[in-house]
């Protein structure tokens, strides 16, 4: 009998805790990044998060389940640290806890494990938060630097993420004349901005993908066909009405495109297998995010663009298979 396990499927010497380390420290430049302009609020959300996602499966494996107790693999430390990067600083321990038990109880091990999940089970937890305790999970605190000293936010804004106020403001401003009032580019690209601790640096997140690319824990295609889908259309609004729509880099560098688009969307369970069927569903990504932060009733659309998509990918699959084993041998 051949016993074939649940995905991923890597033909080659990797396994799937070297594979999950490698993501670990990929993101530890956006971690160390969130704890200096968030201080130890976030060190202590990336904490707890991370222990929780560990105990739950560590629990559920043992004494539900009753199989090999797995937490090792790395697989349940990645989903507490993308579910940490996905909320405020300031959220209440307890909050964070159910967060948790959601993205493992019921986004992977209800499903059976690693390999099994349908969703990615951090964008679960967090969607379910978002939607449970929507007022903790849209109030975001002001950066702050970890070793004292000041640093001009616009007062403005308070501590609104830059798409929330863009969101907002639009309603009796123009885009140029909010774009006076928020952070430079520059400041987006290097961190210091409102949102959760995996949105306040472009770099540190394109360090860690840049690291996962030469890795080849993950490939090219989901995130530049996301990244790609979002500029395009975002530039094709903005061409057509300046006053009325972001450009393409404010798009790029705010919210959570990056991380979605390297970090999370990438996840090898949860995505197609092949190469094409990986385009469109980065291109089916990017649309939907931009739809919802244009027209939709939230300024940001990357978790649910992403969980969207995932329920997509058993179709995508279907639909763009790759080749068989032997099949042009035969063909010939």
């Amino acid at each position: 009998m051949l016993t074939v396990s649940g995905s991923p499927h890597v033909h080659g010497d990797s396994s799937v805790k070297k594979i999950m380390y490698t993501v670990v420290f990929a993101m530890v430049p956006a971690m160390l990044v969130s704890v200096y302009f968030f201080g130890l609020d976030a060190l202590r959300v990336l904490v707890i998060s991370s222990l929780a996602c560990l105990f739950f499966e560590w629990l559920i494996q043992k004494y539900l389940i009753k199989g090999p107790v797995t937490i090792n693999d790395g697989s349940a430390l990645v989903t507490g640290i993308l579910l940490a990067f996905n909320v405020p600083s300031d959220l209440p321990a307890w909050i964070l806890i159910v967060g948790a038990f959601i993205a493992i109880g019921m986004a992977k091990m209800s499903f059976g494990g690693l390999g099994k999940n349908p969703f990615n089970p951090a964008l679960v937890g967090r969607v379910f938060l978002l939607i449970s305790f929507p007022v903790q999970m849209t109030s975001w605190p002001e950066p702050r630097l970890l070793f004292g000293g000041t640093a001009s936010y616009p007062d403005a804004m308070g501590g609104a993420t830059p798409l929330a106020f863009l969101k907002e403001g639009l309603k009796n401003n123009s885009v140029p004349e909010l774009m006076e009032k928020m952070p430079d580019m520059m400041s987006n690209l290097i961190g210091f901005i409102g949102g959760s601790l995996g949105e306040v640096s472009a770099v540190a997140l394109l360090l860690g993908a840049v690291y996962m690319l030469i890795k080849k824990v993950i490939s090219w295609h989901i995130p530049v066909a996301y990244i790609g889908s979002v500029l395009i259309f975002t530039g094709i609004l903005w061409l057509i009405d300046p006053n009325a729509y972001a450009d393409p880099m404010f798009h790029l560098l705010t919210g959570g495109l990056i991380l979605g688009a390297f970090f999370m969307a990438t996840d090898m369970v949860s995505s197609p297998i092949s190469p094409m069927g990986q385009i469109i569903f980065g291109i089916g990504c990017g649309v939907i995010t931009i739809l919802i932060r244009v027209w939709g009733a939230y300024p940001e659309g990357v978790s649910f663009a992403i969980l969207i998509m995932n329920a997509f990918t058993p179709l995508i699959n279907l639909g763009f298979k790759p080749k068989r084993f032997g099949e042009k041998l035969k063909a010939a």
